[in-house]
C-alpha cells in the first residue's frame, strides 16, 4: 500500500481530479484556501472526494490559526500560536486547550479529517515558523502544545506534529529555498527536540522538515532515516503517521525529480507523501508502481480518519462549548 496526499485545484472536482483520487496509490486529499468558498461547498467537495476514492481517504487541511488557516468565512479566528503567550499565565493552558478544540471541531464540521498543527518548532530566527509557533522557550512549548492536542483529542482529530526535529533556527523557508541548520547535533537535540520527545506518545502524526542538519546527515529530515528511524521511531518512540512535506517544494528538490523524492521520502520512513501544486508531477509519479508501504502504515492511517457523525456546523455554533470557546477570541480582539 503506497500512500500518496495530492491537492486539488478548485471548489468542485473534475474528471482529472476524479482520475487521480481512483488511483490505489492515492489514500490522501489537501485542501487550500483556493478549494473554499463556502461550508456548504466544502463539505459536498469533501464528500465527492471520499466518493471517488477507491478507499480510505485522509482528507486534511492546514487549519493553524493566525497566518496559517485555510478557511475563514463561516469559521472562527483562530489566533496565532504565540498569542496564547499573552494572557495572564494562569489562563494559558485553558485557552490553548479552548483553541484546540474549537479549531479541530469546526474543521471536523465540514466532515475534515485533520488539520495539519501542532507547530512544535522552538520561535527562533525562522520567519516561516515565527508566531506560528507557540514561544521561544521549550517547556512553554511542550505545556501549551500539550494544553491545544488535548482539546483536538476532546474534539475527535488526531494532532501533527511539525516540523521535527525543528525548523525554527533557519532563516531560509523550505517552500522557496534549502535551508541548511549547521547548529550541533548537542544543540538540536537539546533545543528542539525535547518537545517532539515529551509530546511522541501524544501525536498521531509527525511532518518532518526540508531542512538539512548537516552536522548530523546530510540529507533533510524527511528523506533521512538517521531522523526518522533512528531519532524518531527508536529513540523518541513514536508509532503514529510520518507525513513527508510537500514533496514539490524547494527544499526537497536536492533528493532529485519527483519520483526519486518521494521514493526516498518512503524508504526514510514516511508512510505518506505529499504532492501538491504540481498536477503533471503527480500524474508521472503515478505512472510506475511506488514502492509499498507496510500493513503499520494502513494502521495508522485508520488511526488518523475522523468519526462520520459529526455535528454539523450550524449544530456546533449552538452549543455551549462552541459558544464558551468563542470567549478566548474576544479577548484576543479586543
Amino acid at each position: 500500500m503506497a500512500q500518496v496526499m495530492i491537492d486539488i485545484a478548485g471548489t468542485a472536482l473534475t474528471a482529472e481530479d476524479k482520475q487521480l483520487l481512483a488511483h490505489p496509490d492515492v489514500n490522501g486529499l489537501i485542501l487550500f484556501t483556493r478549494n473554499f468558498s463556502s461550508i456548504e461547498q466544502v463539505e459536498t467537495l469533501v464528500a465527492d472526494a471520499r466518493a471517488a476514492s477507491n478507499g480510505p481517504l485522509l482528507v486534511a487541511v492546514d487549519h493553524e490559526g493566525g497566518r496559517v488557516q485555510r478557511f475563514r468565512d463561516g469559521f472562527s479566528a483562530i489566533p496565532a500560536m504565540a498569542r496564547i503567550a499573552d494572557l495572564p499565565e494562569q489562563e494559558q493552558l485553558a485557552a490553548a486547550q479552548d483553541l484546540g478544540w474549537l479549531m479541530a471541531r469546526e474543521v471536523r464540521a465540514v466532515g475534515i479529517d485533520i488539520s495539519f498543527a501542532p507547530v512544535l518548532d522552538i520561535n527562533g530566527c525562522s520567519e516561516v515558523i515565527g508566531d506560528r509557533a507557540f514561544a521561544r522557550e521549550v517547556q512553554q512549548v511542550a505545556h501549551l502544545a500539550q494544553a491545544f492536542i488535548e482539546g483536538m483529542h476532546e474534539a475527535g482529530m488526531g494532532a501533527t506534529g511539525k516540523h521535527f526535529p525543528g525548523h525554527g533556527s533557519v532563516v531560509a523557508d523550505s517552500h522557496f529555498a534549502v535551508p541548511v541548520d549547521s547548529r550541533s547535533k548537542e544543540d538540536i537535540f537539546n533545543i528542539d527536540l525535547p518537545v517532539f520527545d515529551m509530546l511522541a506518545d501524544k501525536l498521531a502524526g509527525v511532518m518532518p522538515a526540508h531542512v538539512i542538519y548537516d552536522q548530523v546527515d546530510a540529507q533533510p529530515a524527511g528523506f533521512s532515516r538517521y531522523w526518522l528511524q533512528d531519532v524518531l521511531r527508536d529513540q523518541l518512540g513514536f508509532n503514529g503517521l510520518i507525513f513527508s512535506d510537500d514533496l514539490s517544494m524547494q527544499g526537497a528538490t536536492v533528493v532529485g525529480d519527483m519520483r526519486q523524492r518521494a521514493v526516498a521520502a518512503i524508504a526514510a520512513g514516511c508512510d505518506m507523501v505529499l504532492v501538491c501544486n504540481d498536477r503533471d508531477a503527480a500524474f508521472e509519479l503515478l505512472q510506475q508502481p511506488l514502492p509499498a508501504t507496510s500493513a503499520r502504515s494502513r494502521s495508522r492511517l485508520q488511526a488518523m480518519l475522523g468519526a462520520t457523525n459529526y455535528e454539523r456546523m450550524d449544530e456546533l455554533q449552538r452549543s455551549n462549548r462552541w459558544q464558551s470557546a468563542q470567549r478566548w477570541l474576544e479577548r484576543f480582539n479586543s
